[in-house]
């Protein structure tokens, strides 16, 4: 039978921008079919958007409406976390739910505001029951700080644990998420430099971590040797683990120790490629990238952090005149993207450039 709900009425060619806005705002009802007409939608709500939404959803989509539609009922589906939890959390709330979930193995982690701590419980809990993989659920206790990129995290829900076995592009990982830093957020980028990736390279990852990159690139093409580097003695013996988990070992080499200090001692030289995954102080790390490189050049996949004014031609100049600094040459920018968004006005980005 169809159901009466609130709706947002948009007209179509705002439709996109609109679904995708009601979506990242956790208003939109799941158990409902979009109806789709002539020159509008109708999204099905569950709630209305508070004073500060419903300025940000008028500013984007002109002749915004707000009534009241029949629609059709889904078929069976995975509540949202909203969905979840809004008959049992205060509706004033719902805004504050967390908009992402990492997922990694068995464990589920969450970051929750100050708001919402009496109802970590309830919110761990609804996260167990919807996904039915997940063992554990960890509320994240601030930022990645650190030489070694540690968080603290805390149990909310479920198994007291922090090691699980995650897959992802094929491999599999041993993962100890207070032990060493790692982000499912970054599986399509792994798979996207493997691709890159050509038979009998060199490469040296230079903060490896467990090794979602070494693995994978070893993994996937003939005669690649990787040296990867993590200062973080944890992380190397995971990396250790789960070389020999997906049969690598023979490939990667890991080296534990500071990226620096290893490549002026053992690596001038040698590289084809170079993946410098350290956003937050990757660029202290340019002068010693172009240092691993072969003399006739190579690439090199820098990744960083920008935040408004700043941009993403900022930081491919900055990568230039770094290089050039250092008796190297840019030769050409292959590619420059942002990744991710990491924050409000923040990004996460990757410059793939030839070095010479």
């Amino acid at each position: 039978m169809p159901e009466t709900s609130l709706c947002a009425i948009i007209g179509k060619i705002h439709g996109q921008t609109g679904l995708a806005l009601v979506k990242k705002l956790e208003m939109i009802n799941k158990e409902l079919e979009i109806q789709r007409e002539d020159d509008v939608i109708c999204i099905p709500l569950f709630r209305n958007p508070d004073e500060k939404e419903l300025l940000m959803l008028k500013a984007q989509i002109p002749n915004l409406e707000f009534s009241t539609c029949l629609f059709a009922k889904k078929s069976r589906h995975r509540k949202t976390l909203a969905e979840a939890v809004r008959n049992q959390l205060p509706l004033n709330l719902i805004p504050s739910l967390p908009r992402a979930i990492d997922i990694i193995g068995d464990i589920a982690i969450v970051e929750t505001s100050p708001e919402l701590k009496a109802y970590e419980k309830l919110i761990g809990e609804a996260i167990l029951d919807s996904h039915k993989n997940v063992q554990t659920v960890l509320a994240k206790m601030g930022a990645v700080t650190g030489t070694y990129r540690l968080r603290e995290l805390r149990v909310i829900a479920g198994k007291n644990k922090t090691e699980t076995m995650h897959n992802e592009q094929g491999c599999r990982f041993k993962i100890d998420v207070t032990g060493a830093y790692f982000s499912p957020r970054l599986s399509q980028e792994h798979k996207r430099v493997a691709a890159l990736v050509q038979k009998d390279e060199t490469i040296v990852d230079m903060f490896a971590g467990v090794g979602p990159f070494s693995i994978l690139l070893a993994k996937n093409k003939v005669g690649v040797k990787v040296y990867a580097i993590d200062i973080n003695p944890k992380a190397i013996e995971l990396l250790n683990t789960n070389s020999r988990l997906n049969r690598v070992e023979d490939r990667v080499f890991p080296i534990h120790g500071d990226a620096r200090q290893t490549i002026e001692v053992k690596l001038q030289g040698v590289a084809d490629r170079v993946i410098m995954n350290l956003p937050e102080k990757a660029s202290e790390f340019i002068d010693v990238a172009c240092k691993a490189l072969k003399f006739t050049g190579g690439t090199v996949h820098y990744y960083g952090f920008f935040r408004l004014p700043d941009s993403l031609e900022n930081q491919k100049l900055l990568l230039a005149q770094i290089v050039e600094r250092n008796g190297r040459k840019l030769e050409r920018i292959i590619l420059a993207k942002p990744i991710r968004e990491t924050a409000p006005y923040e990004w996460q980005f990757v410059i793939d450039a030839r070095i010479l």
